[in-house]
């Protein structure tokens, strides 16, 4: 007499939503205009044509000579849109991995030591969560000046306190599920013990953490470069061509519209990215 044997049906993995999909493939074109800024650009992004200038876009009377128009200078909006995306994207990545290395090397060292070190670490968390960025980050650009350098890493300062709360509290549960301290046990060295066992296990946190950080430091540095503190011409930036456009809305919206569509869909394509990475790859909300 045989028996047949039931099998279970097979889980199917749900792929991502529409949503997500779209927001992926707007990151890729985002990240692909970045890297090919020199080669897709039809014009340089300080060329000047005062014979059109505030000419309007494709579908309001334009030409394709400038298909998104010029600005008050005859400068293409197009142009100065695909550096502009080169800038802020090249800023944000700097400034997320800057707060990313910060919080994460902060938090190990509170939850190795802890003690003296952690209180120290987490009264710098609290002074650090306390105090608005943006009033900070508008005096020290006023104090000492404005450069790319030193806006990369002002901005690599906001929410590492966030990175070094979660990898704190990631490496005590670590310490205390009995991994680390076996390993400690054999010999290893704290660098091997937080780098080769605890970080691969919490890293999925934290680039759930950096997918959220990202629009903030894009949407901060818009702010600062809207307020003229930021990218400095002739340096382009979204922000800073939304600030530029601001005085011309009336005249020719389409130099501030542009980069603040940008601004707004690879804002909310990072957050949507983000939101689902945390869902599935956090394992209490399966």
């Amino acid at each position: 007499m045989q028996v047949a044997v039931v099998t279970p049906p097979k889980r199917r993995v749900a792929g991502p939503p529409p949503l997500v999909i779209f927001a992926i493939i707007w990151l890729v074109l985002m990240l692909a205009t970045a890297l090919l800024a020199d080669v897709i650009s039809p014009y340089a992004y300080t060329a000047l044509d005062l014979r059109n200038r505030l000419s309007p876009p494709i579908g309001l009377g334009g030409s394709l000579v400038h298909a998104l128009g010029t600005d008050e200078l005859g400068r293409d909006v197009l142009s100065r849109l695909i550096y502009s995306i080169r800038t802020s994207l090249l800023i944000a990545f700097g400034a997320t991995i800057i707060g990313a290395l910060i919080g994460t090397s902060l938090g190990f060292l509170a939850a190795h030591f802890r003690g003296l070190v952690e209180q120290a670490v987490l009264a710098l968390v609290d002074f650090s969560a306390s105090l608005p960025f943006l009033i900070l980050a508008l005096a020290v650009l006023a104090f000492f000046g404005n450069s790319m350098l030193l806006l990369v890493c002002l901005l690599g300062l906001h929410a590492w306190e966030r990175y070094a709360r979660i990898a704190r509290g990631l490496a005590l549960a670590a310490g205390s599920q009995g991994y680390a301290a076996a390993v400690r046990q054999l010999g290893a060295s704290p660098w091997r013990i937080y780098g080769r066992h605890v970080l691969p296990n919490i890293a999925s946190t934290l680039i759930v953490s950096m997918t959220l950080a990202f629009p903030e430091i894009i949407l901060l540095e818009s702010g600062l470069s809207f307020l003229g503190l930021g990218v400095q011409p002739p340096a382009t930036s979204l922000g800073s061509m939304v600030g530029y456009g601001r005085e011309y809305l009336t005249r020719a919206p389409w130099i501030m519209l542009a980069p603040a569509t940008t601004i707004v869909i690879t804002t909310l394509s990072v957050s949507l990215i983000g939101d689902w990475l945390r869902d599935r790859l956090d394992p209490t909300l399966h």
